[in-house]
């Protein structure tokens, strides 16, 4: 489910030109805010697993008190199904972020403007892949 040691370049069709804050729409927090709010308050501080748990709990907003009660069976109930990896998300896609791994599959985010960004992405950071997010649109005559 999750990397080691890997930089998550932005989608080769993304659409902007340098990273944007991801909005809350209808007053509600989405996916992509909780993720960008989490990584770049906390970088290096979550894996992929205990990223998507956070922002699973964070969107459903589960209170303190059911998550102390309850935590076991939130997590076991979330991780039942499979969940796409980084590459497929909002951050990269659409919003300009670069996401980095690290030995322990930690995970930071760069913004596309970034002197770091350009760093992982030309591989001048030292070990570590580079990979591309998943495009936005299918390729192709569709």
């Amino acid at each position: 489910m999750s990397y080691t040691n890997t930089f998550i370049t932005v989608s080769p069709d993304c659409p902007v030109s340098s990273s944007v804050r991801p909005q809350p729409k209808g007053g509600a927090k989405t996916k992509p805010l909780l993720e960008y709010e989490l990584l770049s308050a906390h970088p290096y501080c979550f894996t992929e697993k205990e990223l998507i748990y956070q922002v699973h709990v964070r969107h459903q907003r589960v209170t303190e008190v059911e998550l102390r009660e309850r935590e076991g069976e939130i997590r076991q109930k979330l991780f039942a199904k499979s969940h796409p990896c980084m590459r497929a998300s909002m951050l990269p896609k659409k919003y300009g972020y670069g996401i980095h791994y690290d030995h322990e599959g930690k995970i930071a985010i760069y913004g596309m403007e970034t002197s770091r960004y350009r760093a992982f992405a030309e591989g001048e950071e030292e070990g570590g892949r580079v990979i591309a997010a998943m495009r936005n649109k299918k390729s192709g005559g569709q």
